[in-house]
C-alpha cells in the first residue's frame, strides 16, 4: 500500500470483476464493505451495466451473498440520467434500453415519447430491434441529440461475447453521421457524477477496477487513486500495453483490507 491509500476517505468499487464474477463473490469482498462500514466510509459500486435498476443489482450482489444497498450503486444509466437532467431538465427522450434506463430518466423528470424527442438515448438490451434502431436512426436525422450509456462494444455471456451498446451505437451512427456522447466509463464524468452523489473529493478518493481501458483511465482523468485488481479482465501482462498507470496493482480486493 502507498501513502495514497492510506488518505483515501472515499472509495469507487467497480462491480464485475471486483466484487463478484458471473454470480459468485469474489474472495475479499464482504470483508472489504465491512470494514468501510466498520470505519464509517463512504462507497459506492460502480457499473456500466444499464439493463438493471440498482435495486435489482442490489438483489444479485444479494444473491451473491454481498450486502449492498440499492443506494450505493450507480449505474451508467443512472449517471446518464444526471448528465441529461444537468443539461436538459425534465426535456423528452427516445429510449432503446431496459428498465435501467427508462426507470433512471423517468426519475430525474424525464418523458419517454417517440414523437419529436430531445436526446435519443442508447442502453444495454438483449433484444435489440430492428424496429427501435431504425426509429433511433430517423429521430437523429430529425435533429434528436444522440447519447449512450456506455461504449463497450460487448458483453459476457455463458455462451460467448454478446454485441453491447457501444457496436449498436457505431451502428446508428454509420446511418446518421452522427456520433453519440457516451457517458459511462471511461468518460470521467460518470467518476464525477458518483462523487457528488456521496459529496466526496477527487484527491481523496480512491477507485477499484478491472480493466484498464475502462476503470483505470476514468479514475485517473478524475483524479483519484487508482487500484488495479486481476480478478477481473485485465492481465498482469497487458498493463504495459497502456500508456497509463494505476497507483497500484494486488491480486484482488482482499490485498487491500488492510490498507482501509
Amino acid at each position: 500500500m502507498t501513502a495514497d491509500d492510506q488518505s483515501a476517505q472515499t472509495w469507487l468499487l467497480d462491480m464485475d470483476g471486483v466484487l463478484v464474477h458471473e454470480e459468485h463473490a469474489l474472495p475479499g469482498a464482504q470483508t472489504f464493505i465491512d470494514r468501510l462500514r466498520e470505519h464509517e466510509i463512504p462507497f459506492l459500486v460502480l457499473t456500466n451495466n444499464s439493463m438493471y435498476t440498482r435495486r435489482d443489482l442490489s438483489a444479485r450482489l444479494a444473491r451473491a451473498g454481498l450486502d449492498v444497498p440499492e443506494e450505493q450503486i450507480w449505474t451508467s444509466a443512472v449517471a446518464t440520467a444526471q448528465f441529461l437532467s444537468d443539461q436538459a431538465p425534465e426535456a423528452s427522450a427516445y429510449a432503446v434500453g431496459e428498465a435501467g434506463l427508462t426507470t433512471a430518466l423517468h426519475e430525474v423528470g424525464y418523458t419517454l415519447t417517440n414523437a419529436d424527442p430531445d436526446f435519443v438515448v442508447l442502453g444495454e438490451t438483449r433484444t435489440y430491434s430492428f424496429q427501435n434502431i431504425t426509429a433511433a436512426v430517423r429521430l437523429i436525422d430529425e435533429g434528436a441529440r444522440f447519447v449512450a450509456t456506455n461504449p463497450d462494444a460487448t458483453g459476457p455471456s455463458p455462451e460467448g461475447p454478446l454485441p453491447a451498446t457501444g457496436s449498436v451505437a457505431a451502428l446508428i451512427q454509420k446511418a446518421t453521421g452522427q456520433a453519440p456522447y457516451f457517458v459511462g466509463k471511461p468518460n470521467p464524468i460518470m467518476i464525477r457524477s458518483a462523487l457528488n452523489r456521496i459529496e466526496a473529493h477527487s484527491e481523496t478518493t480512491a477507485m477499484v477496477g478491472d480493466r484498464m481501458d475502462t476503470d483505470i483511465v476514468a479514475g485517473m482523468e478524475a483524479g483519484l487513486t487508482t487500484h488495479l485488481v486481476l480478478s477481473g479482465s485485465t492481465r498482469r501482462e497487458e498493463i504495459t500495453e497502456f500508456a497509463y498507470r494505476p497507483n497500484n496493482v494486488v491480486d484482488s480486493i482482499s490485498d487491500l483490507i488492510e490498507g482501509v
